[in-house]
């Protein structure tokens, strides 16, 4: 999972955190606002490939 997240905090999607709480380790994860649009694009993108194969079989 770390190796993912470091592409994705490399291209900007999400911004990665690591910190200690009580001698214990926490890493928080948030999404960028470029991966916020990434993720956008992403889904109207497949919802053009589903809506495009759904009406194939009509």
């Amino acid at each position: 999972m770390s190796t993912h997240l470091s592409k994705l905090a490399d291209a900007g999607y999400v911004a990665i955190q690591k910190e200690f709480v009580e001698n214990i380790p926490r890493t928080l994860i948030r999404l960028t606002g470029d991966g916020r649009s990434a993720i956008q694009s992403y889904r109207e993108n497949m919802r053009r490939v589903v809506d495009g194969l759904l009406g194939s079989e009509k």
